[in-house]
C-alpha cells in the first residue's frame, strides 16, 4: 500500500488518515506514505513535515515516509512536477498494489502520465467539491480514465455531495470516521492534569474549540459566543486549540478584538492553545467541546473524540454533525447568543448525557473503521489480477 499526502499539516483528515495507515500496518499489509511537500505555511503557521505528530507516529511505527521536498505556497504552477519528481514518485508506486490518495489534491501528481498503473481509493473528507479548486475536475479525470477504483466517504453528506457533484454513486462507500477508545476515554487525572496546567478550578465549566484557524471554522462566531457565554458564566472556561489558534496570529488577533468589542477577555479564563499533542487530556479536561462551522465539514473528528473523552458536543448542522450529536449533545444555529445558551445547557446536562455517550463507544470505535477500510482494499486488490485496471466496486 502506498498511501499520498497532498502534504503533514494540521487537521482532522490527516490524524483521521495516519491512524487507519497505522491500523492498517497493525493488520499485516505493508504501508508506505509519500507527501507531496515537505513543508507547509498555513492558518499563520510554520508546519515542518519532520515535526509533525502524524509524521512521528507513522515512521515510530516502522512505516517509511517520503517526500517530494516541495514548500507549500511556494511560487510556480502546483500541477506542474519535474522530472525527478516523477521519478521519485514512480519508484514510491512501483511496489504498491493498491494506492490510497487522502482527499483529492494528490489526484494532480497521480494524474501524470508515465506513472506507472495502479488502483486508486480517494479517500474524501469534506462535503463541499465544489469548493475544493481543481481538485474535483482532477477526480473525474482519474475516474474518466479508469484509474480510481473507489472513493471512501467518511460521511453520508460526503458521499450525497459528491455524487451532486457528477461522482458515480456506485464508487462512493461510506466508512464512519472513528477513535482509539483506549486514548479517547474519560480520565479524571487527565481531567485534573490540563486543570492545575492551566490554573482552572476543578469545577469551573469548561468548553474546547479544537480546529485550524480556516474560515469554513467560523471563528468569529465562537468567539462572539464565547463572549457572551463568558459573561453568563462567571466562572467559565474557554480553550482554543489548533494551528493558528495562538496569539501570534495576527488574523485571530482582530477577530478576537473585533468579538470583545476592543476589550481583553476576561484575564486567566480564555486560553489560546495553538496545536496540542495531547488532545486527550485536553478534552477530558472539558465539559464541552464545541463546532461552530459553517460549511465544509463531514464527520469533525473534534466531536468524536471529545465525546468519547466525556465532553458534550455542541455543534452547528454542517455535514454529518447533527446525526453524530443528536442524542449526545445539543445542535444549534448560526447564532452567538443561541450557541451560548446551548453551552450552558450542555454544561448543566452532562452528567445525564452520560450513559448515551458511553452506549455510543462502539459505533466511533477505530477497530469498526480499519476493518471497514480493509474489507474495500482487499475488494480492490483482488480484482487487480486481472490484467485491467478493475471496475468499479
Amino acid at each position: 500500500m502506498l498511501s499520498v499526502y497532498e502534504g503533514f499539516f494540521s487537521g482532522g483528515a490527516r490524524i483521521l488518515h495516519s491512524d487507519v495507515v497505522l491500523g492498517l500496518r497493525e493488520g499485516g499489509q505493508y504501508q508506505r506514505v509519500l507527501s507531496v511537500h515537505g513543508e507547509v505555511h498555513r492558518e499563520a503557521t510554520r508546519q515542518r513535515m519532520e515535526d509533525d505528530a502524524c509524521y512521528r507516529a507513522l515512521t515510530a511505527a516502522g512505516v517509511g515516509v517520503g517526500s517530494l521536498g516541495r514548500t507549500f505556497g511556494a511560487s510556480g504552477d502546483p500541477a506542474v512536477f519535474s522530472g525527478p519528481e516523477l521519478a521519485e514518485t514512480a519508484r514510491a508506486m512501483a511496489d504498491a498494489d493498491v494506492i490510497l490518495s487522502l482527499k483529492e489534491q494528490p489526484l494532480a501528481l497521480l494524474n501524470q502520465a508515465g506513472l506507472p498503473r495502479r488502483p486508486v481509493v480517494v479517500c474524501l473528507h469534506r462535503s463541499d467539491p465544489e469548493n475544493q479548486g481543481p481538485a474535483l475536475d482532477e477526480l473525474k479525470a482519474a475516474i474518466a480514465d479508469g484509474t480510481v477504483a473507489a472513493c471512501v466517504c467518511c460521511a453520508e453528506s460526503t458521499r450525497a455531495a459528491y455524487e451532486a457533484a457528477g461522482i458515480p454513486g456506485e464508487l462512493l462507500h461510506v466508512i464512519p470516521n472513528g477513535v482509539d477508545l483506549f486514548r479517547f476515554r474519560p480520565d479524571a487525572a487527565r481531567r485534573l492534569a490540563l486543570r492545575v496546567e492551566l490554573g482552572i478550578p476543578d469545577p469551573a465549566p469548561v468548553v474546547v474549540f479544537a480546529a485550524r484557524y480556516a474560515a469554513m471554522k467560523n471563528v468569529p462566531l465562537f468567539l462572539r459566543a464565547a463572549r457572551a457565554w463568558l459573561r453568563s458564566e462567571p466562572d467559565g472556561q474557554v480553550l482554543m486549540c489548533g494551528a493558528g489558534m495562538t496569539s501570534a496570529n495576527p488574523a485571530l488577533a482582530a477577530d478576537v478584538g473585533a468579538a470583545f468589542e476592543g476589550e481583553q477577555p476576561p484575564a486567566g479564563r480564555f486560553h489560546l492553545l495553538g496545536v496540542r499533542r495531547d488532545m486527550e487530556v485536553v478534552y477530558a479536561g472539558a465539559d464541552v467541546v464545541a463546532l461552530t462551522s459553517a460549511w465544509g465539514e463531514a464527520a469533525p473528528l473534534c466531536l468524536i473524540e471529545g465525546m468519547m473523552c466525556g465532553a458534550v458536543p455542541v455543534a452547528t448542522d454542517v455535514g454529518d454533525s447533527a446525526a453524530i450529536v443528536t442524542g449526545h449533545g445539543i445542535v444549534t444555529p448560526l447564532d452567538p447568543e443561541a450557541v451560548a445558551r446551548a453551552w450552558s445547557e450542555a454544561v448543566a446536562g452532562r452528567t445525564a448525557l452520560a450513559p448515551a455517550l458511553a452506549r455510543s463507544r462502539e459505533r466511533f470505535s477505530r477497530t469498526r473503521m480499519i476493518a471497514s477500510y480493509a474489507e474495500l482494499i482487499d475488494r480492490v486488490h483482488a480484482r487487480t489480477t486481472r490484467p485491467s485496471l478493475p471496475e468499479p466496486l
